[in-house]
């Protein structure tokens, strides 16, 4: 196994060696992807297509590497969220805003799960009613719309594209109005872990 040093001091190099590491990682990726989304209906040539932009990503961004986990675990979960992502702006390519916020309240639906007691899907039901209550009353028509959007799985750059404006404009109304469901729920005496429950389980 190649120690976490000699990733970087290789891929950091020059020359020869330096393409070397590349096509070994490069190898290494194309196998993970295959079994990672062996599920999901892709191809051999987007699995190029993602390694090929996932390794620029991982060039680039080296100095980031913290060393938490081995090299290729970091780099392989770069690979997998770029992968997800292309395959999220592939599906909402030709969905509206319009559609993805008028569907998103079947995102915010209680599932019927095994594991969880009628009265426990009746808290978490009388939560999820009050989340949409509030996104309906506390915020404004764009905060709405973003909200509802990101429930409803719509990568933020296609949000972005949809409503006329760019990333930073998204996350900003993204931002004030978390900070504004945040505040009303606290009020109503919701503790904030009950909330992050709450949008993992829509998610």
């Amino acid at each position: 196994m190649v120690a976490t040093t000699n990733w970087i001091q290789r891929l950091s190099s020059e020359g020869s060696i330096r393409d070397e590491a590349i096509s070994q990682l490069r190898e290494i990726l194309v196998r993970g992807l295959r079994k990672s989304l062996r599920n999901r209906g892709i191809d051999d040539a987007f699995v190029e297509d993602i390694v090929q932009d996932a390794l620029l990503r991982i060039l680039a961004s080296l100095d980031t590497f913290e060393g938490r986990s081995q090299f290729t675990t970091w780099a392989m979960a770069i690979a997998v969220r770029t992968a997800i992502g292309e395959m999220r702006r592939r599906h909402f390519k030709d969905v509206s805003l319009e559609q993805i916020v008028g569907e998103s309240g079947a995102t915010l639906e209680i599932e019927d799960e095994d594991r969880t007691t009628t009265a426990e899907q009746m808290d978490k039901q009388a939560l999820y009613d009050e989340l949409r209550r509030r996104i309906e009353t506390e915020l404004t028509q764009r905060q709405q719309t973003v909200i509802l959007a990101l429930l409803g799985g719509m990568p933020v750059e296609t949000i972005a594209d949809r409503m006329g404006t760019n990333r930073n404009a998204v996350y900003k109304m993204m931002h004030d109005a978390r900070m504004k469901l945040k505040k009303a729920f606290e009020s109503s005496g919701v503790t904030g872990e009950e909330i992050q429950g709450i949008l993992a389980g829509g998610a």
